[in-house]
């Protein structure tokens, strides 16, 4: 059990710096050399961690939708009131974006279409599986408002998403908008569209 753990610690790590390569070269420049050097092994030892580039990709998403779930879903899980959930939920979503330490979240963003076969079917089966429970937490809150919504569960989630996961492309924490001005704004942004009836 113990080497179970240490195993999964060792590639969180790996997947933590190599997400940090990916994101600095992109997934085509960066090669296996430059990632087994920035982790401190040697090529053949990356390759008995992660098999492959493509699975090394992989395991950073997956350890992403990991990092997602921990960090936002968990803390969330038990607020009763449909909206606050889903307010929080943002929070949390924010937060994650802006963090720059998360590069996994980055590359799960920016190197979606690098993924192929069945690892990228994985992968967005776990991204299907938060988008239906954003859906359901809208629909909630939508239902509880009492007014006919301008928009559709799958729509306000995908917008919500792409207003969110657009962040990584321009939000910079050294700029003039910092994150408590940012985060209240967006949530207020988000709910006034979707509560709103005319």
């Amino acid at each position: 059990m113990a080497q179970k753990l240490e195993s999964k610690e060792r590639l969180r790590e790996i997947c933590r710096v190599a997400a940090r390569v990916f994101y600095e070269k992109g997934y085509d420049g960066a090669s296996m050399q430059d990632i087994a050097k920035a982790v401190g092994l040697t090529k053949a030892g990356l390759y008995h961690h992660v098999g492959s580039k493509d699975r090394l990709l992989y395991e950073i998403m997956n350890y992403g939708m990991d990092i997602l779930d921990e960090t936002v879903l968990q803390k969330v899980k038990d607020i009763a009131d449909p909206q606050e959930k889903l307010r929080q939920t943002i929070v949390g979503h924010i937060d994650l974006i802006v963090r720059a330490r998360d590069q996994e979240i980055t590359v799960i963003l920016h190197e979606n279409r690098s993924l192929r076969g069945a690892l990228r079917k994985k992968i967005n089966a776990r991204k299907r599986e938060y988008i239906h429970y954003l859906e359901g937490l809208i629909a909630q809150v939508q239902e509880r408002s009492g007014a006919t919504p301008l928009l559709s569960p799958p729509l306000a989630a995908f917008a919500l998403l792409g207003m969110v996961n657009w962040l990584y492309q321009w939000y910079r924490s050294e700029g003039l908008t910092k994150q408590d001005e940012l985060t209240p704004a967006y949530v207020d942004f988000f709910f006034r569209g979707l509560l709103s009836t005319a």
